[in-house]
């Protein structure tokens, strides 16, 4: 099953390939390290004002989908 996700994107040229936030040079990783940190997503947005607060729900639905082990098939970034 494939988890629709519009919001996270991959180019191998942006961050070295890693799962960015649409195509900016924001990886889902940093975002989820922030959360991870205590960081409530106003805070994330605050700091990161191109992020939306759809941005960081998307980030947290790939994370989980993850950790329980799934293959995520990401879109290539526009």
């Amino acid at each position: 099953m494939n988890l629709p996700l519009s919001r996270i994107t991959v180019d191998p040229l942006v961050c070295g390939g890693q799962p960015c936030v649409r195509g900016l040079r924001l990886p889902v990783a940093l975002v989820l390290k922030y959360l991870a940190a205590g960081k409530t997503s106003v805070e994330v947005i605050d700091e990161f004002p191109e992020l939306e607060v759809e941005d960081i729900g998307e980030c947290l639905r790939y994370a989980a989908w993850l950790a329980s082990g799934h293959v995520v098939e990401l879109e290539p970034a526009a």
